[in-house]
């Protein structure tokens, strides 16, 4: 449906994937409930304004400090998923719904549980390309039915930035803070302050006023917009430790294997003496296997200044910047199922494609 443009507000598309934040307390805890979350916003005045003309959009909230509105609409996915069953396949639906409305609304925010969030945020990255429009991804740690909660200030938050202060990135907004997309991880399980974004600043914060850091905003991109759905499903991350035998990492890494994200110690060292776990990396890589190396460390980046870092270069790994390990699990099932040659996969996977790394 074509949605006419609101001259003193933005045109937002609200997408419930499913998360604790539209949840109910059943019987055996939270659970996902169809409709329960629409009946939430209506109840609540700062997200739905009962006495102004919602233009036939579902909602409108009251005005913004700019004295702008979100007008916006809200779509139910069936059925509801909890984010820890969501996978590469719902990735690509979400992409791909995000653009049959994208000529009908200004912004887009969706709601997504929790746990993978940092995950869909990175492969929304790479699928939008040619973004022109903000999508932000939020949920909660509490549900928004609670008393005591920190789902509307997240969807709040989320509404406010994409109506007074658009960015045209995909980017995730918790606890206050809109982070990058493809830069942000969960790092606390129970806080609310759940995400962080380890190796560069979050482009806006919200205090008593809206602080964005516009030199850290990525300039447009002038590409037509199309959306890119093409994902490896063989893509895996292995988490290297002391004491890992040849075995396990040989069976590990055995087909239908085509990525595999390495996440190594420190500045991406592994243990060089190690020359049978070297031989069988080097093997699986002469096989066509595309190996990248990031971090184990929540900040920093994979650096060359040591012996055991450079003799994971040395048989074919790929150095993996600063990326988070789910943006490089993202972006290596993105880059791996364009179908590319060795070469041009691998200067893809060192570019920054959507402000995910940093290019030394």
């Amino acid at each position: 449906m074509s949605r006419a443009p609101t001259p003193d507000g933005a045109r937002v598309l609200l997408l419930h994937t499913g998360g604790t934040i539209g949840m109910k307390e059943g019987e055996r805890g939270y659970v996902p409930a169809p409709g329960f979350l629409r009946e939430q916003l209506e109840r609540l005045p700062q997200l739905s304004d009962r006495s102004a003309d919602r233009r036939g959009h579902d909602f409108v909230t009251p005005r913004f400090s700019h004295g702008r509105r979100a007008y916006y609409d809200l779509i139910e996915y069936d059925p509801l998923l909890d984010s820890a069953n969501l996978d590469l396949r719902d990735w690509a639906r979400f992409a791909t719904d995000l653009a049959t409305h994208e000529a009908d609304y200004d912004a887009f925010v969706l709601l997504h549980g929790t746990d993978t969030m940092a995950f869909t945020a990175s492969a929304l990255s790479f699928a939008l390309e040619g973004q022109t429009k903000p999508v932000i991804l939020t949920g909660s740690q509490i549900p928004l039915a609670q008393l005591r909660n920190d789902g509307l200030d997240n969807v709040l938050g989320s509404l406010g930035i994409a109506t007074e202060a658009p960015i045209p990135e995909v980017t995730l907004f918790f606890h206050h803070q809109l982070f990058r997309g493809n830069r942000a991880t969960k790092h606390d399980a129970s806080g609310l302050d759940a995400f962080t974004s380890p190796n560069i600043a979050p482009l806006a914060q919200i205090g008593v006023e809206l602080d964005i850091r516009r030199d850290l905003v990525l300039p447009p991109d002038e590409r037509p917009f199309r959306v890119r759905t093409e994902l490896s499903r063989h893509v895996a991350a292995l988490r290297l430790y002391p004491g890992m035998t040849h075995e396990i990492l040989a069976n590990f890494v055995r087909a239908p294997l085509e990525g595999l994200v390495l996440e190594t110690y420190g500045a991406g060292n592994a243990p060089d003496l190690r020359r049978d776990l070297l031989d069988v990396l080097e093997a699986a890589i002469g096989r066509g296997l595309v190996v990248l190396n990031v971090t184990q460390c929540l900040r920093g980046t994979v650096s060359g200044a040591y012996a055991a870092g450079r003799a994971l270069a040395e048989v074919g790994v790929i150095p993996g910047a600063d990326l988070t390990p789910e943006a490089a699990l993202t972006k290596l099932a993105h880059v791996l199922g364009r179908g590319l040659k060795r070469e041009e996969a691998t200067s893809m996977l060192m570019a920054s494609l959507r402000g995910e790394l940093t290019i030394d």
